[in-house]
């Protein structure tokens, strides 16, 4: 009960600190999208970090872990060039260009037909699978740990109280998203980045203090400490780092969910400065996210594995935390959801708004009318998140031994891929023709099905990095044929300062060592 309590608690101080930043009547779509375009570094660094993660890292992350040891890291890791790329390259060229959506600077290269499908496309990736798996996590981490509570206010079964869970979940983000916009969004986060990091490096430390130390980790289950895995892994094979640094270019460098606050940055150096400490950072979440889960393994033995890796993080907290501890650091997994959650409705309704029904509807609608639509777009938004939700606890509670974490990954590279093609040609290419580009963003689609339907057997990393490739080269081959290859837009890198540079170079230099240190 005690627990329960606290997290109450948490649920109602997150929602006093979003009704204090709710925005007027007044509110300007600039004031509601990139609050003002006035955020500083350090809550830039919050607010991307916590979106970054969700509750379901903490489950699905750590039950990868435990499944397949260290090399769950790499996504974490790898992300660090990611953030490096976003401060030096591709942030530079959208507050240059002054954008409110990453969709204006991609209309202001190749036109607005390839501008549209790339907001819809987006939008649609994230109000499905990205909202619906961040909401499920939530619903499931409370039926697990809280089962009886919940059993005694909603009733019914699993399925029915983990869709009540996710109802709820996805009401309350909505609820201040709806009012505060972006400002509401990036001032809950860094409560919410406190109290998850917070909750994640002391389930870590809990962890592996029960194992014996960081000595045991190496002598007790060495055999998971390893980055690099065999090609032959079905699912994190060595190859597949090239790939995920191919995927972060969408991620890190086109995402409107991650991204928004960056747009909205003060300046250049609050941006930069902003991402590189974010980066700092992910070598913590890296750490928070995969040690749990291996030293979990050691402190069950053989005697004793989960059926369902998905509940890793979830049965370490049974064995490690007394009450009240064991509130405070689950409020850390709700922040983490919370902080997700919002920060996606924000951003489709950014898209909607700016792209579609400013730029294609209503081009002479005024502000209060911009506003008004994103609003209405995160109700939509809410309703089909949940939806998706709801299928997800269909296909978990069908079969729970089945870790999700994989399988989300590999259906949203069904749409990624393309976007990763699509940044780039807009990046490093001169010109490319625009009818080229829409074909290879639309037609990855149907690719990458065909391919991962006619090679089952082949890890979906090594697919995807062939998928990529080929894609990039249908577009660039031509390109640089007719146009020749040069940095369009000036200097491809740009840095605030001699002090951020130094940063950047650290950041990479820290990865390379990680990499050595545990091939």
């Amino acid at each position: 009960m005690l627990d329960a309590l606290i997290i109450v608690a948490y649920f109602a101080a997150v929602m006093i600190v979003a009704v204090r930043a709710r925005l007027g009547a007044d509110a300007t779509a600039e004031d509601y999208f990139v609050s003002g375009r006035n955020l500083r570094w350090w809550s830039i660094a919050a607010s991307t970090i916590a979106t970054n993660l969700h509750a379901g890292h903490f489950l699905a992350v750590i039950g990868s872990a435990y499944a397949f040891g260290l090399a769950q890291a790499n996504f974490e890791l790898n992300a660090v060039f990611g953030l490096v790329l976003a401060a030096f390259v591709f942030v530079p060229l959208y507050l240059r260009a002054r954008v409110v959506t990453i969709t204006e600077y991609i209309e202001m290269k190749f036109g607005p037909t390839v501008a549209t499908t790339y907001s819809l496309l987006s939008m649609f990736l994230y109000g499905t699978l990205y909202l619906g798996a961040a909401l499920f996590w939530g619903g499931y981490a409370l039926e697990i740990l809280f089962g009886d509570v919940v059993q005694a206010a909603v009733g019914g079964t699993p399925a029915l109280r983990i869709g009540a869970m996710i109802v709820l979940l996805g009401g309350f983000s909505a609820t201040y998203t709806y009012f505060g916009g972006l400002g509401a969004v990036v001032k809950t986060d860094v409560v919410q980045f406190v109290l998850l990091l917070g909750g994640g490096l002391t389930v870590t430390g809990l962890a592996v203090a029960r194992l014996g130390g960081f000595g045991a980790l190496e002598s007790e289950v060495g055999h998971l400490m390893h980055l690099h895995l065999p090609n032959s892994h079905p699912q994190l094979p060595w190859l597949g780092i090239v790939t995920m640094h191919l995927l972060n270019l969408q991620y890190w460098g086109c995402n409107q969910v991650i991204l928004q606050r960056s747009l909205a940055a003060r300046s250049l150096r609050d941006a930069q400065m902003g991402l590189l400490v974010g980066g700092f950072f992910k070598f913590a979440t890296a750490a928070m996210l995969v040690l749990p889960g291996i030293a979990l393994v050691g402190i069950l033995g053989k005697s004793e594995p989960l059926a369902d890796p998905d509940q890793a993080y979830l049965k370490i907290v049974e064995l490690l935390l007394s009450p009240g501890v064991k509130g405070l650091v689950l409020c850390g997994l709700f922040a983490s959801l919370m902080s997700s959650v919002d920060s996606i409705f924000n951003s489709i309704a950014t898209l909607w708004s700016v792209d579609i029904f400013k730029r294609r509807l209503a081009p002479d609608a005024d502000d209060a009318r911009v506003v008004a639509a994103g609003r209405r777009a995160i109700l939509v938004t809410m309703a089909i998140g949940v939806l998706f939700g709801f299928a997800f606890t269909y296909i978990k509670l069908d079969n729970p031994a089945f870790p999700l974490d994989p399988l989300f990954k590999k259906v949203s590279y069904f749409i990624k891929n393309g976007f990763v093609v699509l940044i780039a040609s807009a990046v490093f290419l001169v010109r490319p023709p625009r009818s080229l580009v829409l074909s290879a963003l639309v037609l990855m689609i149907p690719l990458t099905v065909a391919v991962n339907l006619l090679f089952p057997g082949t890890p979906y990393l090594i697919l995807t990095l062939g998928i990529i490739v080929a894609g990039f080269a249908a577009v660039a081959v031509p390109t640089v044929l007719r146009n020749g290859w040069r940095v369009p837009d000036g200097p491809l890198i740009r840095i605030a300062d001699r002090r951020i540079g130094w940063l950047g170079a650290i950041l990479v230099a820290m990865l390379a060592a990680i990499h050595v240190v545990f091939h």
